[in-house]
């Protein structure tokens, strides 16, 4: 550490010590207060690939000072905005961007900071570049530079602007940079990786969008699910007792039945065997209701029934119950959205477009676009590892909005691409998590402390062989005092991607507790020991 960072620490041990925050006792602005309103005078033209503005900054007080802030409002040109966090007085030294959900279009996921505001970190969101809100596309509208902003461009200029702010603020550059985004805000990870090596040292991808793929999967599961009214095909309760009957079939393939399938790809399930027949006097689903089934299974084909060639996944077994969501009007108007104006054609086909009007058997030769320029797709990962950079990704295998095949297919890719997986597991580490849901929630585990464990990995030299997840209770509390319903939140991860759920948890609020391996490996039931402990469970290999 050099003599300037030493100094640069104890002044802000003095400032601690001296125990003023934002005013001084003679009411006057304290040292930090200044230093937090200075920027809002910062003149970014010298650096680099850099054209941002601060329109705002505010010091935020709190009883507990270690919970004290400066808070930076910006843009970045042409449109971004941002939101920046700067601890007050428990900098850690380092810095991090946090992802946002679906469309972005909002500061609001700046919440998911609080996490790491708490650990000391400086912490940024940005809004990809417009304020629409997470499902609404219009704003994209034959708009190539707006849509690159937002799935290109917008976390790495937020990620050159928030480092320059925290070594403005601070005086000394952070130390080490971290991102962190689930669902669209895993997209922005998995871009930072590719096309962006050198902006971070640690990244946590959790359910990487890869979007007309995923588009094509939504378009095909409504299309399966719905009728032409738009009414769903299978109600929850159908659902229901299709899932039950999953359980039935597949739940031991860890070794222990609770209600959480360990690997959905070894399960082999034919819903033809819930076809209501004359004798049939058991809850039964319809040749319909059936056929509906199948569909979601296969995932998206043409009509002589080939698959789609592209990274087009399918639904798991397992995942059975959150199929009612693309009967939900929000998803399916998100989804029209996406085809008439956000990335999936180029141009775009506009507001009279309908779902209806895609058809399977040629128009997903009109992807090229989206796949080439805006996807983060290319598992050609040889730059961010020459980078040292570390790359932790995570998916759940119950996810109905970004199906797991995905993730797996691109860590495979690069695994073949590079051609050595102890290579590959150096930098680069996939956990595929039984039973959990899209980011988190679900009936397997699904909290899970992945910063700390990436820490290890970067300043430790500690690569994670195994994370330990919780599944937490109704009742667990987060520290601002608010329920945490099993981090319930917007179809696209737009809210906190941890669940609002802060580390270390309330040892009484965890039901049970897993191991998660590195891909490929899967976790399974020792054969003894009590089944909601993690050390009741070892890896398995395939």
């Amino acid at each position: 550490m050099s003599s300037k960072e030493w100094l640069c620490i104890l002044g802000l041990l003095g400032l601690i010590l001296s125990g003023g925050a934002a005013r001084t006792q003679t009411g006057s602005p304290s040292p930090i207060a200044e230093r937090c309103q200075a920027l809002e005078t910062a003149d970014f033209s010298k650096v680099p690939d850099l054209l941002a503005s601060v329109t705002k900054t505010e010091m935020v007080d709190s009883r507990d000072a270690a919970r004290s802030y400066c808070e930076v409002t910006g843009y970045l040109a042409p449109s971004i905005g941002f939101t920046l966090r700067l601890p007050a007085f428990n900098w850690n030294g380092k810095f991090m961007e946090v992802g946002c959900g679906g469309l972005c279009g909002t500061l609001s996921h700046i919440s998911a900071c609080d996490d790491p505001l708490r650990r000391g970190y400086a912490c940024i969101v940005s809004d990809g570049g417009h304020t629409a809100g997470f499902l609404d596309g219009k704003w994209a509208y034959n708009n190539l530079s707006a849509k690159v902003d937002l799935f290109v461009r917008a976390a790495h200029v937020s990620a050159l602007a928030g480092k320059e702010l925290t070594e403005r603020y601070y005086r000394v550059k952070p130390r080490k940079a971290y991102f962190w985004g689930c669902s669209g805000g895993g997209s922005q990870a998995m871009q930072e990786a590719q096309r962006f090596p050198w902006d971070f040292d640690g990244i946590i991808a959790g359910a990487a969008i890869t979007w007309s793929s995923t588009e094509l999967y939504y378009l095909w599961v409504i299309r399966a699910l719905t009728d032409g009214a738009g009414k769903p095909i299978l109600a929850q309760s159908d659902l229901d007792i299709l899932h039950r009957a999953v359980l039935e079939q597949c739940d031991l393939n860890d070794g222990v039945r609770d209600g959480v399938i360990g690997d959905p790809r070894a399960c082999q399930f034919d819903p033809s065997v819930l076809a209501c027949s004359a004798n049939k006097n058991t809850p039964c689903l319809t040749a319909k209701q059936i056929t509906a089934v199948k569909k979601v299974y296969a995932g998206p084909t043409t009509s002589s029934g080939d698959p789609i060639p592209l990274m087009a996944p399918a639904a798991l077994p397992g995942s059975e119950r959150g199929w009612s969501l693309y009967s939900n009007p929000m998803i399916v108007s998100y989804v029209e959205e996406m085809f008439r104006y956000v990335n999936v054609f180029q141009p775009d086909p506009g507001p009279m477009w309908n779902l209806e009007d895609f058809d399977f058997d040629r128009d997903y030769k009109r992807l090229g676009m989206a796949v080439n320029l805006l996807e983060p797709s290319n598992p050609d990962l040889r730059r961010f590892e020459a980078a040292g950079g570390k790359l932790l990704h995570y998916a759940g295998w119950n996810d109905v909005l970004n199906p797991t095949l995905g993730d797996v297919d691109y860590y495979e890719s690069a695994e073949r691409l590079i051609g050595d997986r102890a290579r590959v597991q150096n930098f680069y580490r996939l956990f595929v998590v039984p039973g959990m849901d899209h980011c988190t929630g679900g009936e397997g585990v699904f909290a899970v402390d992945y910063l700390s464990y990436l820490e290890a990995w970067v300043e430790k030299g500690e690569p994670p062989e195994k994370l330990i997840g919780s599944h937490v209770g109704l009742k667990q509390q987060d520290p601002r005092g608010q329920q945490d319903p099993h981090g319930q939140q917007d179809p696209h991860g737009q809210q906190d991607p941890h669940g609002l759920m802060h580390f270390p948890l309330d040892p009484r609020s965890i039901e049970f507790s897993r191991p998660i391996y590195p891909y490929p490996v899967r976790t399974r039931y020792l054969g003894h020991g009590n089944p909601n402990s993690a050390e009741s469970f070892g890896p398995e290999k395939p």
